[in-house]
């Protein structure tokens, strides 16, 4: 029996995490997962995860792959039990799928989407997992700003400085703000985003919500390029991955 690759997919609520990625003198969800995998099935695994998160953002779907070495494919497809009895609750383990041995969790994502949480009263149920805003927001204000989203490409204004991507345009599907039982929801759809661009849009929105910029100003602001001429970086409390799109998994 020779080497395997797997998809795990599973989900997390990252208030407790320095983010998904292995880290120096921080704990991550990839560090954590990793060492339960390891663990379970007796021999080092390191996973590859479908993005990064940033400390704080949650997951309610995320994809990793990893190989494993000399185990029946029965056994490793039903490792979520004993997986998840390893890991904290925070972090669940929701199924392990059987992948080519070249198939990649970032790489072969087609489509990804956030969802972003805003509510306007102090609720000790959404600490965490929803950012507060006690300023009154205009959503059909901040709705047609983010449908002007889908005629852009390139979101370098949104992007975090000094990254290590070969290009900053993206393709947005969708993008809309809801009024969900006196919250706001925006949830976003692309085949990639940039580091932090979810939240940087969300700042910017907010800004449209406030009157402080309007439509035109929004969309100058993706015009320009420039990361200083948008809004700040909301919160990572209110963020969730929550869909990651691959051609071989349904």
């Amino acid at each position: 029996m020779s080497k395997k690759r797997y998809f795990i997919q599973i989900a997390y609520d990252g208030g407790s995490y320095h983010g998904w990625q292995i880290q120096p003198n921080a704990i991550t969800v990839q560090e954590l997962l990793d060492k339960a995998m390891s663990t379970f099935f007796r021999q080092p695994i390191e996973t590859l995860g479908c993005g990064r998160t940033d400390a704080g953002v949650h997951a309610t779907e995320f994809f990793a792959h990893f190989d494993v070495e000399n185990i029946e494919e029965s056994k490793v497809i039903n490792s979520i039990a004993g997986v998840n009895a390893l890991l904290p609750y925070q972090i669940a383990a929701k199924r392990v799928i059987s992948v080519s041995e070249d198939a990649h969790a970032r790489f072969h994502a087609t489509a990804r989407a956030y969802k972003y949480y805003i509510h306007f009263e102090k609720d000790p149920f959404k600490l965490n997992r929803s950012w507060l805003v006690k300023d009154k927001l205009d959503i059909d204000l901040m709705n047609k700003a983010a449908f002007e989203l889908l005629n852009y490409t390139d979101f370098s204004c949104f992007s975090k400085s000094n990254t290590q991507t070969f290009t900053n345009n993206c393709k947005i599907v969708q993008a809309i703000v809801e009024e969900q039982n006196g919250s706001i929801v925006f949830t976003i759809e692309a085949d990639r985003f940039l580091r932090n661009m979810v939240r940087a849009i969300v700042g910017t929105l907010v800004r449209v919500g406030k009157s402080e910029i309007n439509i035109d100003d929004f969309k100058a602001i993706i015009d320009s390029k420039n990361r200083s001429n948008a809004g700040q970086s909301v919160p990572a409390c209110g963020l969730f991955l929550v869909k990651v799109e691959y051609p071989f998994i349904n």
